[in-house]
């Protein structure tokens, strides 16, 4: 690698994308509105833990969790990847997790952690990390899967292993 270019760094949110949303509409209902207990029940998108431990070790552990939430949901994040044994079956850093309010202030964690790479499952916070992050990925099932360009849609975790890539063009 040149010693020019940024180090690859990988960004991630979680809820809809680590977290499986539970709601018929694809909302995280009882993760953000139910209990502790609902919480913690809320299971792993599915084959998240096959596939982001294959994107941690591509990006030689350069991987951060970057999540819009208050505080009461920012705390039920905290508990449910300990109670998840996240940090140990992914391989990410338990100093690799970032929480913002404002969905527009993803893109200052991003700018300031180099990330280079992000994933998330809003279109909206893909657009203001238009000229931050070079290769945005919008991930999951979406209503309106019309993506903006340079952004690229997974719709699996499966998809998101084989397609989010070193040095992509």
């Amino acid at each position: 690698m040149n010693s020019h270019l940024p180090t690859p760094r990988l960004g991630i949110d979680v809820g809809r994308v680590l977290i499986a949303p539970d709601g018929a509409d694809g909302a995280d209902t009882s993760f953000v509105g139910g209990s502790l207990a609902d919480a913690l029940a809320t299971p792993p998108f599915e084959g998240m833990f096959d596939h982001v431990p294959v994107l941690v070790q591509r990006f030689q552990g350069n991987v951060w969790l970057v999540s819009k939430c208050g505080a009461r949901v920012q705390e039920k994040t905290l508990q449910w990847l300990e109670h998840h044994n996240f940090y140990a079956r992914t391989g990410i850093q338990r100093g690799n997790v970032r929480f913002c309010r404002e969905r527009p202030q993803k893109a200052d964690h991003c700018r300031e952690i180099g990330v280079t790479h992000f994933i998330d499952d809003r279109q909206d916070v893909l657009c203001h990390l238009d000229g931050v992050v070079p290769h945005r990925f919008l991930f999951g099932p979406q209503k309106q899967p019309a993506v903006e360009k340079g952004v690229k849609w997974l719709k699996t975790w499966a998809e998101a292993s084989a397609r989010v890539m070193l040095g992509e063009p």
